[in-house]
């Protein structure tokens, strides 16, 4: 797509990237707070939430390389729709059926949406706002994190009117219905460029340069992300005796502090610059779950994690997209695949070695995953300063 639009284009289909974001934010984030609720009822184990949820994630991952390809081959538009299609379809699977198998199938859908729609709307933005991507890509995460604050509040709220989880999910049909009706009438641009990329280039094109180590920065980043929007409220109820009402405000806590961030954070990153933000952020993350897990009566902390989380993942889809236009949805897909692949790894992790360490010790993998992405981004930037990489 090219930035030939006019004003009025531009002006809707970023409100429409910004209500996809909401959607996806409230969707993603009612697992989490309805989690204890569901293994309760259905008298299950960390382990088996945990590889039920690996579902999401290798929905989301097989759904991103799929849609980088078919975005640049068919247009965006195509793309969001079917997001929309998988959403709808895999909540309503997931809100009706008991049995892990088919559990695992209705969240594998909905990670399918998930995944698509993490493409389409970053790449629309990546191309209507190029000059200042950086900043519109962490405002509409904003909306991301309104939707992913809200969701636990909601959920909280409905749980302690003793609702069901699976009415609280059903609730989620409106906001994805609202999605689809908007795209359906948006007007995407006649400039849309296609291309006829394949999935033999993809090793070509999206594995040069210092692209990999983008991906695992993407990865883990977004395994600590996930494990702890997933695992907060379990941890906090099981470990610290808090009360339903109290772990849904501290996950609605960690979101809120998600969108603060990026709100604040699209502007910081403009002048500080990708990398550099992304190493201050994630370092500062690293101490507040140091301190929360290890030292006594600093809990609180925990939700306070979101502030340094909220650019991340923003920040280095600007990076990515800053230096590699040609085949861009291809390679965003691939960027998201690799989140995907965080996103199903680190909440299956944590509830493993819950299942064999304890809860604490599970939860303590945030810690490892926030390192890896720290190395990995301090060598893109000594990579920057010797001229290796923009």
């Amino acid at each position: 797509m090219q930035t030939k639009s006019s004003k009025t284009t531009i002006i809707l289909l970023t409100a429409g990237c910004f209500l996809a974001f909401f959607v996806f934010g409230f969707t993603d984030n009612l697992k989490g707070p309805t989690l204890p609720a569901m293994l309760a009822e259905l008298n299950f184990d960390y382990g088996t939430g945990g590889n039920i949820f690996f579902g999401e994630y290798l929905g989301f991952l097989i759904a991103t390389l799929l849609t980088g390809v078919l975005a640049d081959r068919f247009g965006l538009k195509s793309v969001i729709l079917l997001a929309g299609l998988f959403l709808a379809v895999g909540v309503s699977g997931y809100s009706a059926f008991s049995s892990t198998s088919l559990l695992f199938i209705s969240i594998f859908i909905v990670g399918m949406g998930l995944g698509a729609l993490e493409l389409g709307p970053n790449a629309i933005i990546v191309s209507l706002h190029h000059k200042r991507k950086g900043l519109y890509l962490n405002l509409m995460s904003v909306l991301h994190g309104l939707g992913s604050l809200l969701a636990p509040l909601f959920a909280g709220w409905l749980l302690n009117l003793s609702i069901s989880w699976r009415v609280i999910y059903r609730w989620d049909l409106v906001p994805i219905a609202l999605f689809i009706i908007v795209f359906l009438f948006l007007r995407f641009p006649n400039t849309e460029e296609k291309s006829q990329m394949d999935f033999r280039r993809i090793p070509q094109v999206a594995f040069k340069g210092e692209l990999p180590l983008f991906y695992a920065a993407i990865c883990f980043y977004v395994a600590a992300e996930i494990g702890m929007g997933q695992w907060l409220a379990t941890f906090l109820q099981d470990l610290r005796n808090a009360s339903v009402a109290e772990s849904s405000q501290a996950l609605s806590l960690f979101f809120g502090m998600i969108m603060v961030g990026r709100f604040i954070g699209g502007f910081f990153v403009q002048k500080v610059g990708y990398l550099r933000s992304i190493l201050f952020v994630s370092s500062g993350g690293i101490l507040c779950i140091v301190l929360g897990l290890f030292v006594p009566k600093t809990a609180f902390l925990l939700p306070l994690t979101g502030f340094f989380f909220s650019i991340i993942f923003p920040t280095i889809t600007a990076a990515v997209s800053d230096h590699h236009t040609e085949n861009g949805n291809t390679i965003l897909g691939v960027l998201f695949t690799f989140a995907g692949v965080g996103g199903m790894i680190g909440p299956w992790l944590i509830g493993l070695s819950s299942d064999l360490f304890g809860l604490q010790a599970g939860f303590s993998f945030n810690i490892l995953f926030l390192i890896i992405l720290l190395v990995s981004v301090a060598i893109l930037l000594k990579r920057s300063t010797h001229g290796q990489t923009n």
